[in-house]
């Protein structure tokens, strides 16, 4: 899942993060509440968010210079 964004668009990234901070708000209010099957899931969003972070800001770093995207992020 950490390699699956490499092949997004700039526009699909951004997208793709608003979806994830959605699901992270929400998943938020529901450990407030109690009612989470699986608490690990908000670190792997948070994770899979800064990932997208990454790509973006790489994306808006090349779109600055006039340069293409760099595809190589630090591999864990």
């Amino acid at each position: 899942m950490k390699n699956s964004f490499k092949n997004l668009t700039f526009p699909e990234l951004k997208a793709k993060r608003d979806e994830f901070n959605k699901k992270y708000l929400e998943l938020r209010f529901q450990l407030v509440m109690g009612h989470v099957e699986n608490p690990v899931y908000k670190r792997t969003l948070r994770r899979q968010i800064a990932r997208l972070n990454t790509l973006i800001g790489q994306h808006e770093t090349a779109a600055a210079k006039n340069l293409p995207a760099v595809d190589s992020v630090a591999k864990e």
